[in-house]
């Protein structure tokens, strides 16, 4: 029979406690990822390209109208300049 020294005997239930100590898996923990999304974020995500789409053909339509409009004072302008010389002809 094997004699065992009491520093020996220590020791090696030592090393079989380290061994059986789990190693951790994650070390920190990400509280963003824990905590739960807004109820609606699905469905903000599906409706974004919807929303970039619609935001573009408003963005084109306001130009439009802006040119329009334009046209529309310069139309406006000519036929004032154009009544103005016909008024300033007739008074020589």
């Amino acid at each position: 029979m094997p004699v065992l020294f009491p520093h020996l005997v220590e020791e090696k239930v030592k090393d079989q406690l380290e061994a059986a100590k789990p190693e951790p898996i994650i070390e920190e923990v990400d509280l963003v990822n824990l905590a739960p999304r807004k109820p609606d974020w699905d469905l903000k995500r599906d409706v974004a390209k919807k929303l970039e789409k619609l935001e573009k053909r408003t963005q084109r339509a306001i130009a439009e109208l802006i040119r329009e409009r334009l046209k529309g004072q310069e139309e406006e302008l000519a036929s004032a300049v154009g009544s103005a010389k016909q008024e300033g002809s007739d008074s020589e």
